[in-house]
């Protein structure tokens, strides 16, 4: 497996801007930046607004207002993923070159209805295989009647090619022992690839992002732990170097949950109405 051990460090912060920020994400915007520093690296600052259904520009703004409002600074330009499908679908297309990518026409009822008792590692039911097998004039048929369709990563195929994976697991700095960690990409079954609407996804995109960006360590919530399978897989089929990951701990709130936008999780701009400062923040949260 690729290392990027002769780079020089560079981490991300990347946001989807479909909704306000929280102390969920101020901890990581911190974290990120605080490692950054500490090993003579940068942090960039991307936007993950592939959903262009929930992406909003005054998103956007509050993101920069936010970080900004932390005490916080980035490189420009920004990338924005909504600008760069046409790469997303080059890279899709190698996987699909490769045979790994089939379409899959099911809805999220279809898919639960016909799904066993397994499930993947965010508890959603393992996808059932329905549509691996279609046909090709079945295919053709659905696809000439403009049937919403995804592709789906064929996993059992795309596993036989990588064989056991490898990922490194350390807080970044020079002191910390790297752990080696196996990658279990096979518990997640056939993952979407590119999405109904949306030549990607969030798996293809990331990796994608961070190879382009040349990002050496990525610091992440625990939440999104499991999903480094995915991307290590994917990492590996597309020739891409695999970064240093690091886990951080989870804000949750007085429930013992994590924040998210979902729920309505306090937002940053909500605190600072109510008097909150950047210190505060900081303070609150450990820095």
């Amino acid at each position: 497996m690729n290392t990027l051990s002769d780079t020089p460090p560079v981490l991300r912060f990347a946001p989807s801007p479909n909704g306000l920020l929280h102390l969920g994400h101020a901890y990581s915007a911190l974290i990120t930046e605080h490692w950054a520093k500490k090993i003579g690296g940068q942090w960039l600052l991307r936007i993950e607004d592939i959903d262009m259904e929930r992406s909003k520009p005054e998103f956007v703004e509050a993101i920069f207002d936010d970080l900004s409002w932390l005490g916080l600074s980035w490189p420009e330009p920004v990338l924005f993923q909504s600008k760069r499908f046409d790469i997303y679908k080059s890279a899709a297309q190698k996987l699909r070159t490769m045979g790994l990518l089939y379409p899959c026409f099911c809805s999220r009822k279809e898919i639960k209805a016909n799904a066993r008792d397994e499930t993947d590692p965010d508890g959603a039911p393992v996808y059932p295989g329905t549509c691996k097998h279609l046909p090709k004039d079945q295919i053709s048929q659905h696809l000439q009647q403009n049937k919403p369709v995804q592709y789906r990563l064929n996993m059992e195929k795309a596993v036989a090619k990588t064989g056991m994976l490898t990922f490194t697991t350390a807080q970044p700095a020079p002191m910390d022992r790297p752990k080696i960690n196996y990658a279990r990409p096979a518990r997640w079954g056939d993952v979407v690839i590119q999405r109904k609407g949306t030549p990607t996804s969030y798996h293809l995109s990331v990796v994608v992002d961070d190879a382009e960006q040349n990002i050496t360590h990525i610091t992440r919530g625990r939440d999104l732990q499991t999903a480094t399978d995915i991307h290590v897989l994917l990492q590996f089929l597309l020739g891409l170097n695999t970064p240093v990951y690091t886990f951080h701990k989870l804000i949750l709130d007085k429930e013992t949950a994590k924040l998210s936008k979902s729920k309505g999780s306090t937002s940053l701009q909500s605190l600072r109405q109510t008097g909150w400062t950047a210190q505060t923040v900081r303070t609150h949260l450990g820095f």
